[in-house]
């Protein structure tokens, strides 16, 4: 049910690195953010995938992971990802960015929930350094990075209190709590 697989795509990052993931299964991945709606039907999106130690750490280090965790760097050796899909558009079909890489990387978290696989959909990239580490050509533009393992940490949804505050956090046991509004706080009876 897609309700089930919504519950269950929470933004881990933590994994467990001894668990890798196979380039087949990112291609199986990808494939369902191809077939995703694209604005135009234009189809800018293009994907560098990594599933290798050397290409990992060289992406991972190149990551912000969690604002509001201002004193945690990102997860220890053996609890990062051991798989990276970076979005990139390409800006010779598109200069128009849409939302065309949020609707893909949906449907690919979706795709990797049910496969038992857990990620984090990273908009703080350092986009220049990473685009040449990789040598990525001007034409594509770094749009997204989703780091993807098997989790290994716990998140739990919460209410946002009384007070509004929606930022997540950890509790001692390690457990990340994350706030969501209710219904009745997002539905306006106009």
């Amino acid at each position: 049910m897609i309700r089930d697989l919504i519950l269950k795509n929470r933004s881990y990052r933590r994994f467990d690195e001894g668990i890798p993931i196979k380039r087949e299964t990112l291609i199986e991945l990808i494939d369902l953010g191809r077939l995703s709606p694209s604005g135009s039907n234009l189809q800018p999106l293009k994907y560098i995938l990594s599933c290798e130690k050397e290409k990992n750490a060289l992406i991972f280090k190149h990551l912000a992971w969690a604002g509001y965790l201002t004193d945690w760097e990102g997860p220890a050796e053996g609890e990062r990802p051991t798989a990276y899909i970076v979005v990139l558009k390409d800006l010779e079909i598109s200069q128009s960015f849409g939302c065309d890489h949020g609707i893909a990387t949906q449907s690919i978290m979706l795709g990797a929930v049910e496969k038992g696989l857990g990620g984090c959909i990273i908009g703080s990239v350092k986009r220049t350094q990473l685009s040449k580490a990789l040598n990525i050509p001007p034409r594509y533009e770094i749009r997204l990075v989703i780091a993807l393992g098997v989790p290994k940490e716990e998140v739990q949804l919460e209410v946002v209190d009384s007070d509004g505050d929606i930022k997540y956090w950890r509790d001692e046991k390690g457990v990340h709590h994350v706030p969501k509004r209710t219904l009745e706080d997002i539905v306006l009876e106009l």
